[in-house]
């Protein structure tokens, strides 16, 4: 029987455009709304139309957000590339090495692992905060860059991912070719197993990068101290303090260049996420 192509109903498609289109305008909307009121002086901030532009005053608001007390927006930016650029990277490199141990290499106790990493992804990050903070008490840590930082590099769903993937993408033929040939085990993962695993690792430093960027009890737990907060908690701080002198402007300006970073992020890594995932298999 010849096959034959069937043709979707109007009102399925009409439904998919329809439910697409309301996603769409949940997630740009604010992005607008927070483009055009960066644009607006402290005067129009209020006066005018929010979702429209008044006299263009972003060159002066980016002005006034490095020069709010003493350059700290910036400290705070430098922090954020530590904790998420930093951390991502060394969590996706740990999970890399983690991932391709359980999804090619057999050992006792293989299944038990796997289950408590899948456990693990399960659970809220947030609940691991508290017992964190009182670990890193004890040994003195609270307060420093490594508080913030060595809870981040620990990625469960990197893991599971990037063994799911290990497991179903590296051909064991070209692993075991490779051994006959002499290669060492740490020679064949960096030259066969990781490559073959980029798009998936790709994906675990994104999850990562946002995860760390977005994370707001850790830091606000760990540190006291503004010089090594993130930006997601100075960026609070600062609309706290209104009654200080720190107008509305500043902070939603800052706002505005936080969100830079992450665009770019995703605009340079897209097209390595959105490559084939099934990439790898024997030619």
């Amino acid at each position: 029987m010849p096959w034959r192509q069937q043709r979707t109903p109007f009102s399925a498609r009409a439904f998919s455009l329809i439910v697409m289109a309301t996603f769409a305008l949940y997630s740009l909307v604010p992005l607008w709304w927070l483009v055009v009121t960066a644009t607006k002086s402290s005067q129009d901030l209020f006066t005018t139309n929010p979702m429209w532009f008044a006299d263009f005053n972003l060159g002066q608001n980016i002005a006034d957000v490095f020069n709010q007390q003493n350059g700290i927006f910036a400290v705070w930016t430098g922090n954020t590339i530590i904790y998420c650029v930093g951390g991502a990277a060394i969590a996706t490199l740990l999970a890399a090495m983690a991932g391709y141990a359980l999804g090619k290499y057999e050992f006792p106790g293989r299944k038990v692992v796997s289950n408590i990493i899948l456990a693990a992804v399960l659970l809220p990050a947030i609940l691991f905060a508290l017992p964190l903070y009182l670990m890193f008490s004890e040994i003195q840590m609270v307060n420093t860059y490594w508080s913030v930082l060595l809870p981040s590099l620990v990625s469960p769903f990197g893991v599971f991912l990037a063994s799911t993937y290990a497991g179903q993408a590296i051909p064991t033929e070209l692993l075991e070719a490779a051994r006959l040939d002499g290669a060492s085990e740490a020679r064949i993962f960096w030259r066969i197993g990781f490559p073959i695993m980029t798009p998936a690792l790709v994906t675990v430093f994104l999850y990562q990068f946002v995860a760390i960027w977005s994370n707001y009890l850790l830091p606000v737990l760990m540190l006291n101290n503004d010089t090594l907060q993130p930006l997601s908690v100075g960026l609070v701080n600062w609309r706290e303090r209104l009654n200080e002198g720190i107008p509305y402007s500043v902070t939603i300006t800052g706002s505005l260049l936080a969100v830079v970073p992450l665009l770019l992020a995703f605009s340079i890594l897209q097209r390595y996420w959105r490559s084939d995932l099934t990439a790898g298999g024997v030619k």
